[in-house]
Order: C-alpha cells, then sequence, then structure tokens
C-alpha cells in the first residue's frame, strides 16, 4: 500500500507541476526577458503578497514575471519585422485581428490577447473586496440584476470554460454591462467591445494553491477586487478612452 501511495503521490506531484509549467498549444514559454520591440511588460501595480490570502505571491510571481512576461516576448518577437503592427497600438491589433497577416495570426491572437488581458487584470487586483459603489453599482443592478446575481452568473461563467480562458465584464460607451467567456486568451477587444473587469481561469492562474478547484479560486479572487480601479475604468468607457 506504501508503495502505491508514493506512486500516486509522484504522480500528482508531476501533474500539478506538468499543469502550471508546461508550454502547452496555447501558452507561452516561460521567460523572464520580454525582448526588444514596442511591447512591454508592465510592473504589478502592487506587491506580490498583496492579495494572500485569497492569491499567493508565488503565483503572482510565477504568473506576471514569466506567463505575462512570455507572452510579451512572443508578440515582440512576431512583429518584429512588420513595422506597421509595431506602431499599432495593442488595442488596436486585437480589433483588427481579422486584418492582420494569416501567418501571424494565431501568434498575434494568443499573445497580444494574453497581453491586454493580464494587463487588465493586474489594475483591478490588490484591493480588499467588497461591494462596488457609484456608477458601478448602479450599473450592476440595472444590466446584471444586483451585485449577487451578478456575482454568481459571473462565477457560474468562469466555471463554464472548459479548459483555460477568461471571464468578462463588457462595457459599451453607454456604460451597458454583460457578461462573456472566451477561450484561451481571447478578448472581446476582438470583436470591438471594450471590458470593464474580467478573471483568468487558466489553472496557472490559480493551480499552485487551489489545485483543480476552480469555484473555489473564483469564490476567493472577490476578496482582492479593487472596485476603485473598476470604477476608474467605468467612466474611461463611457467617455471613450478606454482601451485595454
Amino acid at each position: 500500500m506504501a508503495v502505491i501511495m508514493s506512486r500516486r503521490a509522484l504522480f500528482g506531484a508531476a501533474a500539478t507541476a506538468a499543469t502550471v509549467f508546461a508550454t502547452a498549444r496555447h501558452m507561452p514559454a516561460l521567460a523572464q526577458s520580454t525582448g526588444d520591440g514596442p511591447f512591454n511588460l508592465p510592473k504589478l501595480p502592487y506587491a506580490a503578497e498583496a492579495n494572500e490570502p485569497h492569491i499567493d505571491a508565488a503565483t503572482m510571481n510565477i504568473h506576471h514575471d514569466r506567463h505575462h512576461a512570455g507572452y510579451v516576448a512572443n508578440l515582440n518577437s512576431a512583429v518584429k519585422d512588420h513595422s506597421r503592427i509595431a506602431n499599432m497600438k495593442l488595442h488596436e491589433v486585437l480589433r483588427r485581428i481579422g486584418e492582420m497577416p494569416e501567418e501571424l495570426r494565431r501568434t498575434l491572437r494568443n499573445n497580444a490577447g494574453g497581453h491586454a488581458n493580464h494587463t487588465m487584470f493586474w489594475t483591478i487586483m490588490g484591493g480588499k473586496g467588497g461591494q462596488p459603489s457609484g456608477d458601478v453599482a448602479q450599473a450592476i443592478g440595472r444590466d446584471l440584476g444586483g451585485f449577487d446575481k451578478f456575482k454568481s452568473a459571473f462565477n457560474r461563467r468562469g466555471g463554464g470554460v472548459f479548459g483555460s480562458g477568461w471571464v468578462f465584464v463588457t462595457v459599451d460607451g453607454e456604460g451597458k454591462l454583460a457578461l462573456a467567456s472566451r477561450p484561451n486568451q481571447d478578448t472581446p477587444l476582438m470583436d470591438g467591445q471594450m471590458v470593464l473587469m474580467g478573471n483568468d481561469v487558466w489553472e496557472h492562474a490559480y493551480y499552485l494553491k487551489y489545485r483543480n478547484r476552480r469555484a473555489e479560486y473564483l469564490d476567493a479572487w472577490w476578496n482582492v477586487v479593487d472596485w476603485a480601479k473598476v470604477e476608474e475604468r467605468y467612466k474611461a468607457a463611457r467617455a471613450g478612452t478606454l482601451e485595454i
């Protein structure tokens, strides 16, 4: 029995490491350097441990310094011989993804999408959770049935993503909100929509702490949302200045 348990433990550890660190079809290789190019890795706007205990510092460091950096590095590599694309803003690349050269389209979709999604993601975390106030709270009540109903629907969307992906709240120029989910590193920006907020449900976002318990991670994530930042994004959307 001891031998069987030992093998199971070894298999479990190997599976965990493979899940978090592997370079799957849609996941960039782990990289610390973002290379030379027009796109830059933003610094975390808070310490890596700021989201403890709900999101551990080790996950934050790996997620930002390795995964996000990998997307930026791959994006810079992809555009180095394409000056027209290199001179575009990130949201323009995504909005015009269907116009990109066919041989680059998948790479741009995965890596420009990953760069935009994560840049948004870091911005809206580092807070104390709770409930929103102000215009965002009113919009949630009007369009999404109130905070409790919205939170439950958002978590169901996130839990329902098969494999890797994201759950988002989109916002239009009039301030109307809607829920959306996307696979891999796709983003509503590719459909001409604006993103108010979103949560990453790739396993690398939670596996070190939560293992396969995505629902537990989704519940815990609300404790680190910075609603003041979400409110800023909402006002920018209504002003027409929200890009990613």
